[in-house]
């Protein structure tokens, strides 16, 4: 039986790998490693310093072509289940020819499996189809939302109340709800300027764990605008960008 795991390597240093991640590297023979066609060399280069600081044998590197996602879907859940389905075709593939029976291979998780990432439900559909035989399992990361509440001091949760995950396009869509405090990855859209009247505190960071890292805090009405910024200018400078926010009600 081969044998997949989903490793969570953290959100951008590679001194947020755990023991038990370190560990399953070092009982691998196969890394596959997506190839999005987007994602730029810098990112690459942190997997290859990860497996360079921690395995200490060889590892088979098996490179898998992505499937484009139809970003411009007007039925959003549709497309990224179409996109499940091809990845899934893709993944099975490279893992029937680049994984042998009994040995173990891994993809290399951003922040953690289980927080607004793919790879699970992907690996759920190829063991479920049986193209190859395979069992997997998911090893935690600290997550971008882990290390924006560190590198802020702050702590996530207060007390008597909530906090809501929700990713950009949902927030735009949704509103702020009336009983908790929000967590906002994937926004490429800015949407808390939509709330620059509300009576809110921000706590935003970009790159974070990494030499680049970028953090702002403070009322939004007066850092919005600041954020937006900011955010721009890396992403130009650099060609990408990871960030996520907490917006905090007074």
């Amino acid at each position: 039986m081969r044998k997949l795991l989903a490793i969570g390597i953290g959100a951008g240093d590679p001194e947020q790998l755990t023991v038990e991640a370190v560990r399953a590297l070092n009982g691998l023979d196969v890394v596959f490693v997506v190839d999005k066609g987007e994602e730029v060399g810098e990112l690459a280069a942190l997997r290859e310093e990860i497996c360079r600081r921690y395995v200490e044998g060889e590892l088979r590197t098996v490179l898998v072509a992505d499937p484009k996602r139809d970003r411009g879907a007007a039925a959003y859940s549709e497309a990224v289940e179409a996109w499940r389905r091809e990845r899934a075709a893709a993944w099975g593939e490279a893992i029937a020819a680049g994984l042998g029976e009994g040995e173990r291979g891994a993809f290399l998780v951003w922040g953690d499996p289980a927080l607004y990432d793919s790879t699970l439900a992907v690996l759920e559909r190829i063991a479920a189809a049986g193209e190859p035989a395979l069992e997997y399992e998911s090893i935690p990361g600290i997550s971008s939302v882990q290390s924006l509440a560190a590198r802020h001091r702050i702590s996530l949760t207060r007390v008597g109340a909530s906090v809501l995950v929700t990713t950009g396009r949902r927030l735009a869509a949704e509103g702020l709800p009336e009983a908790a405090d929000v967590v906002v990855m994937l926004d490429a859209g800015c949407a808390f300027n939509q709330f620059t009247g509300e009576d809110l505190d921000v706590y935003w960071g970009a790159y974070l764990g990494s030499t680049d890292e970028i953090l702002v805090a403070g009322p939004l009405a007066e850092v919005a605008a600041q954020i937006e910024t900011v955010r721009a200018e890396a992403r130009e400078r650099k060609g990408w960008i990871m960030d996520t926010y907490l917006l905090r009600r007074r």
